[in-house]
C-alpha cells in the first residue's frame, strides 16, 4: 500500500468557495456498497435513506476563534498563531508563523483592536514544528481571535457561523467536522420524525485535517491526536443498537474515528464511557466495529481521511465515485457536497 494509492487530480474550480444556502440545498451522491450502486440527490433527500431504528451520530465540537494575531514583544515583528489544542489551562499547541523565527521564550503580544492584550510564551516546541504556548489570560483569548478558514478557501466568509454545524456547542476544534454543515434544524427535525435515533459525541478536530501525507508509506504518517469523549448514555444506547442489529451511522470522518477508537479501547461491552486522546488511522483492511454507515464529504488527495473513506467504501469504489463527481462537477472540499455511504 502507497500513498499515491489515494491520490487523484480535478480542476481546482470544483474547491467550492462559498456555503449553499440554505445547507441543505448541496448535492449528496449515494454508494450503496452492497452492490456497487451509485445515485445522485439533493441533501436534504436523505431522509429518504433514514428509517425508524436507525441511529444518526453527530459531532458536536464547535469551531474555536483559533487564528490569532500578534507582535512579539522585543521586535515588533508579526506572528500568527493557529490554536490546535488545549494541553492544560492557558497552555495550548499552536501552529505559528513564521515558524522558524519563533522559539522558545520568545514573547507575542496578542491584540485586537480596542481589546485589552493578552501575552503568549513559547514554552515549548513539538517535533512536527509545533509550539507550546502559555497564554497569560484564556479566557479573554477567545475574544481576540477569529474562525480559521482552510487554507484551499481564499473567499472571507460573511457569516462565521456559516462555518459551524447548527448544533454545536462544545468549544474546542480547530476546523469544522464539514458533513455535519448540511444539515438544518428543519432536515433534523424530519430525520427525528422518521424515528431516526439522534446521538451526540465530541472530537475536537485538529492538525491532520489540514495536511496531506507526505510519507510513500502511510504507516510512517505521524498522525497527530485529537480529543473526544463519548458520554455514558450514549455509550450505552450505541451498544444497545448493535446489539439489536440497527444501524448506526456517522456524521464525519471525525465520528468515526472517535466511536472506532471508544470501540477499541471497550473491554466489558461493546461501546464503554469514553474520554481521552483518538489517533485512530484507519487503512484498507481496517475492520469496523460500530459504523455500519457514513455522511461525508469529498477529501483532498493522499489525505488520512480519504484514506478512511476508502477503508469504509473501498478503494476502488471510492476512486470510481470520486471520478464521476468530478466527472459531474461535484463541489469538492469543506463548504462542497456530501456522500452518504451505506
Amino acid at each position: 500500500m502507497r500513498t499515491s494509492d489515494f491520490d487523484y487530480s480535478f480542476p481546482p474550480e470544483l474547491i467550492a468557495q462559498t456555503p449553499l444556502e440554505p445547507r441543505d440545498r448541496s448535492r449528496l451522491m449515494v454508494l450503496k456498497r452492497g452492490d456497487g450502486s451509485v445515485e445522485h440527490h439533493r441533501f436534504s433527500e436523505i431522509v429518504d435513506y433514514l428509517g425508524a431504528g436507525d441511529v444518526l451520530v453527530f459531532n458536536d465540537s464547535r469551531v474555536i476563534p483559533a487564528r490569532l494575531t500578534g507582535k512579539k514583544v522585543d521586535s515588533g515583528g508579526r506572528v500568527e498563531l493557529l490554536l490546535l489544542h488545549r494541553i492544560d489551562g492557558a497552555v495550548w499547541e499552536a501552529l505559528v508563523k513564521p515558524g522558524k523565527r519563533v522559539s522558545i521564550g520568545t514573547r507575542v503580544e496578542i491584540e485586537a483592536g480596542n481589546k485589552p492584550r493578552v501575552l503568549a510564551e513559547v514554552i515549548g516546541v513539538g517535533e512536527d514544528g509545533t509550539r507550546v504556548i502559555s497564554f497569560s489570560d484564556e479566557a479573554l483569548l477567545m475574544q481576540l481571535g477569529s474562525v480559521p478558514l482552510p487554507p484551499y478557501i481564499k473567499s472571507p466568509l460573511a457569516d462565521p457561523e456559516r462555518y459551524q454545524t447548527v448544533y454545536a456547542r462544545v468549544l474546542g476544534s480547530a476546523a469544522a467536522p464539514t458533513a455535519g454543515l448540511h444539515f438544518t434544524p428543519e432536515l433534523l427535525n424530519k430525520i427525528e420524525q422518521n424515528g431516526v435515533r439522534m446521538l451526540f459525541v465530541t472530537l475536537h478536530v485538529g492538525l491532520d485535517t489540514f495536511r496531506p501525507v507526505k510519507e510513500d508509506d502511510p504507516l510512517k504518517h505521524p498522525i497527530h491526536r485529537e480529543y473526544g469523549m463519548v458520554s455514558p448514555e450514549v455509550a450505552t444506547e450505541l451498544s444497545r443498537a448493535k446489539r439489536e442489529g440497527r444501524r448506526v451511522i456517522c456524521v464525519g470522518t471525525t465520528t468515526v474515528r472517535l466511536v472506532e477508537a471508544a470501540a477499541q479501547a471497550s473491554k466489558k461491552s461493546l461501546l464503554e464511557p469514553f474520554d481521552g486522546w483518538v489517533s485512530l488511522f484507519a487503512l484498507p483492511g481496517y475492520r469496523f466495529r460500530m459504523a455500519d454507515g457514513m455522511i461525508t464529504n469529498f477529501h483532498l488527495p493522499r489525505s488520512t481521511v480519504l484514506m478512511l473513506v476508502c477503508a469504509f467504501a473501498g478503494r476502488d469504489f471510492t476512486l470510481h465515485a470520486y471520478g464521476e463527481a468530478i466527472a459531474r462537477s461535484y463541489r469538492f472540499y469543506s463548504f462542497g457536497d456530501a456522500m452518504l455511504i451505506l
